[in-house]
């Protein structure tokens, strides 16, 4: 113990924090050591919002009314090439800050040109606010070339490693073109990761027409060779009939607004511009916020206010119209997301992001101002359109009680589903094996006491459990969950599973709790008979299964054990065909010219113990089928057909193939 204070003193004494440990960060190395700072991550999704920035400028000038058309290469080097047809960024020298404009907006964080938006200058609504982003990405890329025309001049820069190369080239320029070209490679010293997929600018791209209508945006990728334009003529209004894909059961409605306001009695006033577009739909919900042309993931102001203001109009109509039940409680804002498409795209003059990622803006006023004009649109739309208002208003209360009903029964299923782990205490006629090692244990699933009890006798306990179930069980693919979830049988095999459910529907998916480290079993085995009811029973345990525990299929936990259809005997010899063919060839190779005696397989409750052991569970000369999850969706169609609710499809089916069951009708 004095040995290592010893050595914990000497330590401090070479490392001492005195005067001369304080340093301060200059030029680039503010951005290139700790880039997370202003791009939110050194890793992919960091240098994907660097290069957000530099698209963000063009945006911003062509919102301005210079330019419709922004081109974006993505260079086979996982270099990036951005060209506006603007205005052209200013480089030349500038009087009042006594340094040229290239020094300032490509080499100083905090220049720029967008901080008087508020007072009728330039950028009055403008995705660059901090005069970080062209600096900040100069300063993280190995190289970056700017080229720029503007007063009849080309302008030419290069910078590596966040240092100017060559300082300013200025030549006489005779076209009528003005803009500016951006050419730079992202840095791997400064990034873990540069390749920047194709989606990624796909994706930012689409989200920038749709709030900037008629901004065409070229979109070239020299690593792939993909090439793709984007433009929504109308903006939101067009995207929200893309979105609801011609499936909405009200109109998309579109509400527009400007005014002005302040988030505080002592701050300036700014201006503020929304539109909103939104319609209902029962097969798809989303909300989108927009603002200033940045993607809001995390909505904030905007989010708050949609939230209220929806809530307030939907339940003030459904009070008014004795819509709720007596003593029904009041809606929540996810009874009507859940049927509900809606876009805000809102601009405003001063904005307060959350941080420089914009993924979420804190403006008060603009929360307040679209949650009191959205408040008195939807109240005069419910007056105008009393039809629409109507199937808002039911489907909303059905959204609300699917959702209160699943909420029981999720806490019903689990009471069910917990408690004492001791298996054969809690689930009748459960038969636990002895190993608790889970990568040896096997779950038969068997058809009824009958096979049980021959299971029983033929089974290896040390591995091997058996779970009887009692008759047909429910057929979940038609049932829904609060009856599912009544059914004894069903409670009781998951139970034994010990994994829980898996339900991912819109307004059951707080029933969700399944885990498969939970699972008690490395397969799960379904044995039935050979015959019309055993096929019948394995194709509901299999719907079951397909229903609540799909993941169980996926990874490849679930087995059917193949039966012999026919049991030939000749002799002291006893042979198993599994198939006609195998039945054939046994007659043809091993009993021919031999007296022998044939019998279709008798249901599992009536075979030998020895007979079940050698065909059905021994593991040396068993067969089992694994239900693979590539049949999943093929399964999943063909058990709609069998037992879902068309009938006609199924009738269909039992004309083109019934007659092949016939034989299997007669031999039952």
């Amino acid at each position: 113990m004095k040995e290592a204070l010893k050595l914990a003193k000497k330590n401090n004494s070479e490392t001492q924090y005195n005067n001369d440990s304080i340093k301060s960060l200059k030029g680039a190395d503010r951005v290139r050591m700790r880039p997370a700072v202003i791009f939110g991550s050194d890793g992919i999704e960091g240098c994907e919002h660097s290069a957000f920035e530099i698209l963000s400028n063009a945006i911003d000038e062509a919102r301005e009314g210079y330019g419709s058309r922004i081109e974006i290469i993505l260079g086979a080097d996982d270099d990036i090439t951005v060209i506006d047809h603007g205005r052209g960024i200013p480089v030349d020298y500038n009087k009042a800050e006594e340094k040229y404009n290239w020094e300032l907006l490509f080499c100083e964080l905090y220049a720029g040109g967008k901080y008087n938006n508020n007072s009728d200058d330039n950028y009055e609504f403008s995705l660059g606010l901090n005069g970080l982003g062209l600096c900040a990405t100069q300063y993280a890329s190995e190289y970056m070339e700017a080229e720029i025309l503007r007063d009849g001049y080309k302008y030419s820069l290069r910078f590596e490693k966040g240092e100017n190369v060559g300082g300013l080239k200025k030549e006489k320029y005779n076209g009528n073109q003005t803009g500016t070209m951006i050419h730079w490679k992202p840095d791997l010293d400064v990034f873990t990761d540069i390749s920047i997929p194709y989606e990624y600018f796909a994706d930012i791209l689409k989200k920038q027409c749709i709030v900037n209508s008629g901004l065409v945006f070229e979109l070239s990728d020299e690593r792939t060779g993909e090439n793709k334009t984007f433009c929504y003529e109308n903006g939101i209004k067009d995207y929200i009939i893309e979105l609801s894909d011609g499936k909405e059961f009200t109109a998309p409605e579109f509400f527009a607004n400007e005014t002005k306001g302040k988030d505080r009695a002592d701050k300036p006033e700014y201006k503020l511009r929304f539109e909103i577009a939104f319609c209902f739909n029962n097969e798809i919900n989303a909300l989108e916020y927009y603002h200033n042309s940045s993607f809001l993931e995390h909505g904030g102001s905007p989010d708050k206010a949609v939230r209220s203001a929806f809530v307030s109009a939907v339940d003030t109509y459904l009070k008014n119209n004795n819509l709720y039940k007596k003593n029904e409680k009041k809606i929540l804002f996810s009874d009507i997301e859940d049927s509900l498409i809606l876009i805000v795209n809102s601009f405003s003059t001063m904005t307060s992001y959350e941080n420089q990622t914009k993924k979420s803006i804190t403006n008060k006023f603009i929360q307040e101002a679209i949650t009191d004009y959205l408040k008195k649109q939807l109240e005069v739309y419910f007056i105008e359109s009393k039809a629409d208002a109507d199937r808002i208003a039911n489907q909303v209360l059905i959204n609300k009680r699917s959702r209160e009903n699943a909420e029981e029964t999720r806490i019903n299923v689990k009471k069910k589903l917990t408690g004492n782990l001791d298996m054969n205490n809690r689930v009748k006629k459960f038969k636990d094996c002895r190993t608790k090692d889970v990568s040896k244990r096997e779950l038969y699933i068997v058809e009824g006491d009958s096979a049980l009890g021959a299971c029983m006798q033929a089974r290896n306990a040390e591995f091997q459990g058996l779970m009887p179930v009692r008759g047909k069980i429910l057929n979940c693919l038609k049932a829904g969950y609060e009856t599912i979830f009544k059914s004894d049988v069903i409670i009781d095999l998951l139970k034994v599973l010990g994994c829980g459910v898996e339900i991912s529907t819109k307004h059951n998916k707080n029933l969700n709790g399944f885990d498969m480290d939970n699972l008690r079993w490395n397969k799960v085995i379904i044995c039935t008979d050979a015959d019309v009811d055993g096929f019948q029973i394995r194709t509901l345990i299999l719907t079951m299964l397909y229903r609540l525990t799909p993941s169980l299929i996926n990874e490849k936990k679930v087995f059917i054990a193949e039966s012999p259809l026919y049991e030939i005997t000749c002799g002291k010899n006893t042979y198993f065909a599994f198939t006609e063919k195998e039945k054939s060839d046994i007659l043809e190779k091993k009993v021919k010219d031999k007296k022998y005696k044939i019998q279709r397989s008798k249901g599992l409750g009536e075979n030998e113990p020895e007979m079940m052991s050698q065909t059905t569970m021994n593991p040396d000369t068993r067969r089992l089928i694994c239900v693979l999850p590539e049949e999943v969706k093929k399964t999943a169609e063909v058990f709609e057909m069998l037992l879902g609710d068309d009938i006609n499809a199924r009738k269909e089916h039992i004309k083109q193939v019934g007659n092949q069951y016939i034989d299997l009708t007669e031999l039952s």
